[in-house]
């Protein structure tokens, strides 16, 4: 009877014992949250037109339940859906003799390319105004904040521009490029390098992704971070300063914030995007923790000029399941997708770079005093002077054959690029919904314990 009962048994669990290699063999899945940004980056420049087909390849890696997802490479490819204008572009072309109707590409992207060359299909929303990114970093050491010193750099700095432009890859296309702006009217099109942060609209099931140890990471794709974060006591995460209780913690903005309307004091906060990990390989700092950040400086941008100023700390740090913990928290380098120069100061603080407000208005003016020399060609004297307007500018200022006419036109572009450096109100510093920074962290310490302090017995009340 034992035998028989004890056969039963195994009958009824013959069927779990069959499938277990079956349960053992299916794969785990992994939920990348809707919402969750993906910063991608064109790799060659296209035509600016409606259904133009688009291939961007994805800035950082995906995360979800602290295991990789989508490693940075990956490729996304959509389309242009639409063309909006660009119409501070516009205004601005206009006064320069450029009548070009500038356009701003909506873009939609719908498919996700892994390096193992499996496709997804995924659903996320439209994105805009997309710019070249700019890498921002703390300096080594501290800047002078005279305006002599500021002028200096600027001119340095637009040297060092010019030489990259003859020097890096690509002259041909730039000189062609140079040309075109010269014409009253020239093609579009979406230029290399241009960024959008493309949000998920619907949540993306998606396997954990294991790199080989022979796999190979593309440099010019690859973002300046590493696939996976260790604690600070690694090479790769200390600080600058070599601070080994100290965290780097990359993260995303989850609300706008600018120095036009920000003020002292007001929080936000920025979701962590990648975990880091003890020296044991334990999590540290889940993805999905939350720093809370504190604004201590906004200045809005003023006339004249004068640029805005953005200044943030953190000071809380969000895990999940966990009390709240205190940490001092400063900015280390922020990647901003904007047609707008920024640049980070030794403590921090966020501004526009100093542009040159001197050296080109002036060469301007003395250009377009040529045209009044009755020394020299005429024609020379006036292709030389009438700098405004572009190639149309030149052509009249040389086939009118009126020195006066030829002056006129070089004073206006002088006078149209002294409006732009010392009228018009400044730029805004703007860190957008989304906007990846890094952060240095480390734990605030406790505070000391202060005896109370002891009345001398003589004194009474």
């Amino acid at each position: 009877m034992k035998n028989i009962r004890a056969r039963l048994r195994l009958l009824a669990l013959l069927p779990l014992i069959l499938a277990a290699p079956v349960l053992l063999a299916q794969e785990i899945f992994l939920q990348v949250l809707a919402a969750t940004p993906l910063p991608v980056q064109l790799g060659k420049h296209v035509p600016m037109k409606k259904g133009e087909p688009l291939e961007c390849h994805l800035l950082y890696p995906v995360y979800a339940g602290n295991q990789l997802v989508i490693p940075a490479g990956s490729i996304l490819r959509g389309s242009v859906i639409a063309l909006n204008p660009d119409r501070s572009r516009r205004i601005h072309a206009r006064l320069e003799g450029d009548f070009t109707p500038f356009h701003i590409p909506v873009v939609h992207f719908d498919r996700l390319v892994l390096p193992d060359a499996t496709i997804k299909r995924i659903v996320s929303n439209n994105a805009t105004n997309g710019a070249p990114v700019l890498h921002l970093s703390t300096p080594a050491a501290k800047t002078s904040h005279s305006f002599l010193s500021r002028q200096i750099a600027a001119i340095k700095a637009q040297a060092k521009d010019t030489i990259a432009l003859v020097t890096a890859p690509g002259r041909k296309d730039r000189v062609v490029q140079l040309l075109y702006k010269q014409l009253p009217y020239h093609p579009e099109r979406i230029e290399t390098g241009t960024m959008w942060t493309v949000t998920l609209a619907q949540p993306l099931a998606l396997k954990p992704y294991k790199i080989s140890a022979n796999a190979k990471i593309n440099p010019a794709v690859a973002p300046p971070v590493s696939l996976k974060t260790h604690r600070a006591s690694s090479p790769q995460a200390e600080t600058p300063s070599g601070d080994k209780s100290a965290w780097r913690l990359r993260a995303y903005l989850e609300q706008t914030i600018s120095s036009a309307n920000e003020k002292k004091g007001s929080t936000f906060e920025a979701v962590i995007a990648e975990p880091v990990f003890n020296p044991d390989h334990t999590v540290a700092v889940p993805e999905g923790s939350v720093l809370v950040g504190t604004i201590t400086q906004a200045k809005p941008a003023r006339t004249f000029g004068r640029s805005g100023k953005l200044h943030f700390d953190f000071r809380q740090l969000k895990l999940p399941n966990q009390p709240a913990r205190q940490v001092q928290g400063a900015l280390a380098s922020a990647d901003v997708s904007s047609s707008e120069q920024l640049q980070i100061d030794s403590e921090g603080g966020v501004q526009s770079k100093p542009r040159d407000r001197v050296i080109v208005p002036m060469v301007l003016t003395v250009l377009a005093g040529r045209a009044l020399d009755n020394d020299g060609n005429l024609a020379g004297n006036s292709a030389v002077a009438s700098n405004g307007f572009g190639i149309i500018g030149r052509v009249i200022g040389i086939v009118a054959g009126s020195r006066g006419l030829a002056a006129g036109i070089g004073f206006y572009a002088a006078g149209l690029s002294f409006y732009e450096r010392w009228l018009v109100r400044g730029q805004n510093v703007v860190f957008v919904k989304n906007t990846r920074i890094e952060v240095t962290t480390v734990p605030r310490p406790k505070p000391l314990a202060v005896a109370p302090l002891q009345r001398n017995p003589s004194e009474r009340h």
